[in-house]
């Protein structure tokens, strides 16, 4: 098994996702790991049951399906230790409640998934913790903002709806020479496009119910940590009693496998799209940082190695009366696109996005933005769709 494990080392992205996570000589030659249900796990006798001196002692502490799972996540992320827990957003609530305690600061970038927003300044300041939100492109300036009780940064990079980059490497040497535990939401990027780790991140973060899930019917987060951070991540977890469902996990991990090739066509798609759309004079902006003319395209170029299938568009619109009766008309004329919040799935999907919550980071304010999670579909489909949804909102 080490001579598959160090040869996989050196593999391509393909390859190492059909073969991380997954040991045929533990379970008789099968393929695929067995999906274990379990809460009661039997001891030998007493002394073992005392000293818990055997591998797996109880369900919420893992089992050989959810432990494949995390083992091929640690070889994606090049980390010491994973959690699974229940959604994405749960994967960034454990780690921010191992790292923090009343009395601490925490600094938040002001483009951060929406659902973290309300967990900060709600749970966190019910706790006694301080939230300052800060602009995604300060980059080592986030020296200014950081205090004496600064315990943690939390980083996404590119922003939500928004698409803003970071300069994670940046900030990860600035918070840590400030003794700040730093975090990151990696969901868009997914470690074969991005690996927090190797730019300093302490924590990285995953919402696998996206690509590594892909299919739209699995809610699963993944927290990886380096080995400094990697005890604590887990004692918190299992404190808090938090774990993943196996048969989610098994789901997971099979969607692993493909993850890859399904990436290669959500960029280039979503690329296509982005490209053409911005030629046009009903759209007043497209917010993708693999476009060359997107303010963090530089960023990008030089620390990512891939662009998945999500962007924005800003539609153009004279006055701001129009932005919400234009951005529903775009969406009301969408046959292919399903309108719903998720991505990550086979399926192209459509929202309007609510901006109203930003600190720092303002909305753009040509138009309303709209983000497109592009699918599977052939691209000629969902170019008409679009253009279905635009001549709609050229109307209003």
């Amino acid at each position: 098994m080490k001579e598959k494990d160090d040869y996989l080392q050196n593999a391509g992205i393909n390859t190492r996702l059909s073969h991380i996570g997954n040991s045929p000589s533990d379970f008789h030659g099968f393929v695929n790991p067995p999906v274990v249900h379990a809460s009661t796990v039997l001891f030998p006798n007493a002394r073992a049951m005392e000293t818990r001196a055997q591998k797996y002692t109880y369900g919420t502490r893992g089992t050989p399906t959810t432990d494949a799972l995390c083992e091929a996540i640690d070889a994606l992320e090049g980390s010491a230790g994973t959690i699974l827990v229940p959604s994405g957003l749960a994967a960034i609530t454990v780690p921010f409640l191992a790292f923090l305690s009343s009395g601490d600061h925490a600094l938040i970038v002001d483009s951060v998934y929406t659902p973290t927003r309300i967990f900060c300044d709600t749970m966190l300041k019910r706790l006694g913790v301080e939230i300052d939100y800060y602009d995604p492109l300060v980059g080592a300036g986030i020296e200014q903002l950081i205090k004496p009780n600064t315990k943690l940064v939390h980083t996404e990079a590119p922003g939500s709806n928004t698409f803003e980059m970071q300069d994670i490497s940046a900030i990860s040497t600035v918070a840590h020479r400030h003794g700040c535990v730093v975090t990151m939401d990696n969901t868009w990027a997914t470690p074969i496009y991005f690996k927090p780790l190797d730019h300093g991140v302490d924590i990285s973060i995953h919402a696998a119910t996206k690509y590594p899930a892909g299919h739209s019917d699995i809610l699963l987060g993944t927290v990886s940590a380096n080995a400094a951070h990697w005890e604590r991540l887990k004692d918190a977890n299992i404190t808090l009693g938090i774990c993943a469902a196996p048969d989610d996990a098994y789901q997971v991990l099979r969607g692993l496998r493909t993850m890859g090739v399904r990436l290669d066509r959500h960029q280039e798609s979503a690329l296509a799209l982005a490209t053409w759309l911005e030629g046009r004079d009903d759209v007043a902006r497209v917010l993708h940082p693999a476009l060359p003319s997107f303010p963090g395209h530089e960023l990008w170029k030089r620390d990512f190695k891939g662009a998945s299938g999500i962007f924005s568009i800003v539609l153009a619109a004279d006055s701001p009366e129009k932005f919400k009766p234009k951005a529903h008309s775009f969406l009301d004329a969408l046959s292919i696109f399903g309108l719903g919040y998720s991505w990550g799935g086979f399926e192209s999907l459509a929202v309007h996005v609510n901006l109203s919550d930003r600190r720092v980071a303002k909305a753009p304010t040509q138009g309303p933005v709209l983000r497109l999670q592009i699918g599977l579909e052939d691209v000629a489909d969902i170019k008409a769709d679009i253009e279905k949804g635009l001549a709609a909102a050229a109307a209003i």
